[in-house]
């Protein structure tokens, strides 16, 4: 079996969390972001410690705080971003991510597993998009929603 390994690129794309607030899930973020080579960035607070015992479980030995973009606001994120573009996956979207064309340099950011992101941040950021679901259905479990963009993110940008 041939291993494909990829470093950090600041070209790729990098995946964004709102305030998470479900240690589990973070922690199942991280492993999926440090096995496909992508950066992760989190916007405090966090609704947990990194010392939390159920984060702790599940993130294993991946977890390496030099490998994590912390933000202490979401002021602090949108500042540092500038002029980059970012893109907000929420289930209020009409745009589908099927229909859309990742960039390097792309950050995707996630919303508060609990409550999303504020009303205030949908309307600074201009790319909005959603995970097509079945009717009646609210939405995807956090981890499981960036693994499916990180995976269509790297195939239209790295795995071509």
């Amino acid at each position: 079996m041939v291993r494909m390994t990829h470093k950090y690129s600041l070209e790729d794309i990098k995946i964004a969390l709102f305030e998470p607030d479900i240690p589990q899930n973070t922690a199942a973020i991280i492993r999926t972001c440090a096995c496909l080579g992508v950066k992760l960035e989190i916007i405090e607070p966090c609704g947990f410690l990194l010392t939390d015992k159920r984060f702790k479980r599940v993130v294993m030995d991946y977890l390496n705080e030099d490998e994590i973009k912390f933000y202490q606001s979401v002021n602090d994120f949108l500042k540092a971003k500038n002029n980059q573009r970012i893109i907000l996956m929420t289930t209020k979207a009409s745009v589908s991510y099927h229909s859309f064309k990742f960039k390097r340099g792309d950050t995707i950011l996630f919303g508060r597993e609990s409550a999303g992101v504020p009303e205030k941040i949908h309307r600074l950021i201009k790319n909005r998009l959603k995970i097509p679901m079945e009717k009646n259905k609210r939405s995807l479990n956090i981890a499981s929603s960036v693994a499916i963009i990180v995976a269509d993110s790297l195939r239209q940008i790295r795995w071509i």
